[in-house]
């Protein structure tokens, strides 16, 4: 079974009804994370918070990514983008370059582009062996059961556009100055190959997800209906955590 296929991308917002949407999930959002952060409540640390992103490119990874964090202190948050891995990191396990970022207690983190890039990228272009990227399924999710087990919570979104919307998104960018150094040649190589990165991406959906760490695929044909939806998703998890910890998340 498809799951990309069962994704609804015909949903949208009007523009106020989104710009409302927005501004009251990024407000709970803002209490959700100071209470996590101790700064509201008891003072208790609450359990880190890891949000990772992968999608098409020029799906809005970027865009939903900026809402989720504009309203947060900068100091109780940290962004990472990760491209191709260096010379240097291609020496240790693929795994080894995230470790450093992952958020301890209290914490925050937001990855653009993970450790998932194992079981896409790598596969479908041939970056890593066969035996490798198999095998990867297995150690992503121990590690992700490893890290929910000590209380994260791992929030992880596939942003899913079609390929039309994809097309007219290419051609804006390249059309545009300001934003023409966002499409590379790598994208429109890579747009070729959708249907191989298919393959990768509904394997990927059906192999990691797990109790403790799901996937959440957003409909990102309508940039404003997937950032309320990105939003509201991370304060849903955070609010279901603190309660199975017997915390009220709308406590003072």
């Amino acid at each position: 079974m498809s799951r990309l296929a069962d994704v609804d991308l015909t949903v949208s917002l009007p523009k106020k009804e989104a710009k409302d949407q927005l501004a009251e999930a990024q407000e709970r959002l803002v209490r959700l994370r100071l209470r996590l952060g101790g700064q509201l409540g008891g003072g208790e640390l609450g359990p880190p918070l890891c949000v990772l992103f992968e999608g098409w490119d020029a799906s809005g990874k970027g865009g939903a990514i900026k809402r989720l964090v504009e309203e947060l202190d900068p100091r109780h948050v940290r962004v990472a983008q990760f491209a191709a891995p260096t010379h240097d990191e291609k020496r240790h396990h693929f795994l080894w370059r995230f470790w450093p970022v992952l958020p301890g207690w209290g914490g925050m983190a937001v990855l653009d582009r993970t450790w998932y890039g194992r079981v896409l990228v790598e596969r479908v272009e041939g970056f890593a062996s066969e035996d490798a990227w198999q095998r990867a399924y297995g150690e992503i999710n121990d590690m992700e059961t490893t890290l929910a087990a000590e209380g994260m919570i791992l929030v992880k979104f596939w942003v899913h556009v079609s390929p039309e919307e994809q097309l007219r998104r290419f051609e804006s960018r390249r059309d545009d100055p300001l934003r023409a150094w966002k499409l590379t040649d790598e994208d429109w190589r890579n747009r070729e190959k959708r249907e191989a990165y298919e393959v990768a991406i509904e394997d990927m959906l059906e192999r990691t997800d797990r109790p403790g760490a799901p996937w959440h695929v957003v409909a990102g044909d309508d940039k404003r209906w997937a950032r309320v939806y990105v939003v509201r998703t991370v304060c849903e998890a955070i609010e279901a955590a603190l309660r199975a910890r017997g915390i009220d998340p709308d406590g003072a």
